[in-house]
């Protein structure tokens, strides 16, 4: 699913509330189960987010370290954080990794190791924000070869039009916080004077 719409549309404020991140008036469920506080384990299990500046994600000395973040809170083993870690790293071609620093990466490194933090906690649905943001082409070439394997539901927040209409099956355009077009994601992308009054055009 590709959530597009203007800066200032609501976008990551819909995202920030899929995981409750963002206190909210009404009510929001992920997979049957309501987004409420007692809830958030269970919801942060189901649905993990990936932001859009990595370093946002990143926050520990090591890569290993960011990626056994979540499920050490979750109270895995260590012998199973190692192989879920070394498991979540092979998924996003960081094989290796595990004792390289953040801050070493390249911002195409940091994306991927962002999106192994969500992986290692074996979410169904991932949300990303803005995932192709600061990546040159071969960044953006890798990252949607890395994204067109993956077995979980996507949503994908983006201004970026083609990443849409390469990986995504439905589209939902947001305007002032609202939905103002939801569908097939050719027929959205295909409809330039929606696109136009939306900012995306």
């Amino acid at each position: 699913m590709a959530l597009l719409g203007a800066n200032g549309a609501g976008k990551s404020t819909l995202m920030l509330h899929l995981n409750g991140l963002h206190p909210s008036r009404g009510e929001v469920e992920v997979l049957g189960v309501p987004v409420i506080r007692k809830n958030f384990k269970l919801v942060r299990q189901r649905l993990g987010l990936v932001f859009q500046n990595p370093d946002d994600q990143l926050f520990c000395p090591t890569i290993f370290e960011d990626v056994a973040f979540g499920p050490r809170n979750l109270g895995v083993s260590k012998s199973a954080i190692d192989e879920v870690v070394t498991h979540a790293l092979a998924a996003v071609g960081l094989a290796g990794y595990e004792q390289r620093s953040p801050i070493h990466l390249s911002i195409g490194e940091k994306k991927r190791a962002a999106l192994a933090t969500v992986l290692a906690m074996d979410a169904q649905i991932l949300c990303l924000d803005e995932p192709t943001a600061s990546l040159d082409p071969r960044g953006r070439r890798e990252l949607l070869e890395l994204l067109r394997k993956l077995q979980q539901t996507l949503i994908l927040v983006t201004h970026d039009l083609d990443l849409a209409r390469e990986l995504c099956s439905r589209a939902i355009v947001m305007a002032g916080g609202k939905v103002a077009a939801l569908g097939p994601a050719m027929e959205i992308l295909g409809n330039h004077e929606l696109l136009l009054a939306n900012g995306l055009a």
